[in-house]
């Protein structure tokens, strides 16, 4: 598999740091954004602009995105909920926007307080406003609770598919997969990424894991197969969505990316600088807990990248976490 590659999307400074109950100050933000970068992350969703009284974590978010565009290289996204958050985030500069459209609809109203053609009236709008103001800007709508829904129960996958269709039809850019609620599980993301795919081509997007049961890599892998090739993920398994109840863990980054090096799919991203900023962000989140499974175990012992490079320390059965240290 070495001529594969796929591109990871760091969402814990948006869907992480959202989900906590503290503040991380704005300069461990920027100091963990530099970390995250000089792994070799090339897409990271910087936060979102949502009003400061909702996501108090997220009313630095323009601050943010100044910096995120000093990075040489770095593709800066944001979520926005509605066209006041679009036309602020085009403002800042950012270089994508994702919305968030709920298949479900009782966590439509629960999320972004608009039932689900309401929520595909504002994509309308934030296209209008991205034509007339900034075309180079790209936009995902993302379709959440995708697989299941803490409130709402089952989802019908024909209603997934359909939101997924009318949110291209309107003008989006790309629209993924969110297991929102960690519900998942990979015959069922199997499935329903071939559906998307079937439906919409190329303008399918990126598969969106939870590793709330446990199944987040699995999954991955599943929408791999299916023909996926963008996937978000969690520097140290960080993350959530405040209006799904007990949808905890997003897909740790430092995991998928070892499952993917160690498969011969080349992530673009160095393991070692990765788990090294882990300590950003546990400097800026004291006493958060922080997952994953590689940076505790360490690297395989002659582990190599999918394009053949060794690691810069080769240490048979120690923990990276122990060498970066």
């Amino acid at each position: 598999m070495a001529d594969e590659s796929v591109l990871i999307s760091e969402v814990g400074p948006r869907d992480g740091l959202q989900s906590v109950g503290a503040i991380m100050p704005t300069a461990a933000k920027l100091r963990w954004l530099d970390a995250l970068h000089a792994s070799g992350l090339r897409e990271i969703e910087v936060g979102s602009f949502v009003p400061a009284r909702l996501l108090p974590q997220m009313a630095d978010v323009a601050d943010v995105v100044a910096h995120a565009l000093t990075l040489r290289g770095l593709t800066v996204l944001a979520l926005v909920p509605n066209v006041r958050g679009a036309a602020a985030a085009i403002a800042a500069g950012v270089h994508k926007l994702t919305i968030p459209v709920s298949a479900s609809a009782a966590h439509s109203l629960a999320n972004v307080r608009k039932t689900r053609e309401q929520m595909i009236d504002e994509v309308r709008l934030i296209v209008r406003l991205r034509d007339e103001q900034a075309p180079h800007v790209k936009i995902e709508a993302g379709i959440a609770t995708a697989f299941g829904c803490t409130i709402q129960g089952l989802v019908a996958e024909d209603d997934v598919i359909r939101m997924a269709r009318e949110v291209v039809a309107v003008g989006a850019d790309e629209s993924g997969l969110s297991d929102t609620t960690g519900y998942a599980n990979p015959a069922q993301v199997k499935r329903l990424f071939a559906r998307l795919r079937a439906e919409i081509g190329d303008k399918a997007g990126a598969a969106h894991m939870h590793n709330t049961r446990g199944l987040g890599l699995a999954n991955c892998l599943a929408a791999y197969e299916a023909g996926v090739r963008t996937f978000d993920a969690s520097q140290g398994g960080l993350g959530g969505c405040p209006y799904a109840p007990g949808a905890s863990g997003n897909v740790v980054t430092e995991d998928l990316v070892f499952m993917f090096e160690a498969m011969g799919v080349s992530t673009g991203i160095d393991l070692e600088r990765l788990i090294a900023a882990r300590e950003a962000l546990k400097a800026g989140l004291p006493g958060e807990t922080v997952y994953g499974m590689t940076p505790e175990a360490g690297l395989t012992k002659g582990f190599r990248y999918a394009d053949g490079r060794r690691p810069e320390h080769e240490a048979a059965g120690m923990a990276i976490a122990g060498i970066v240290q």
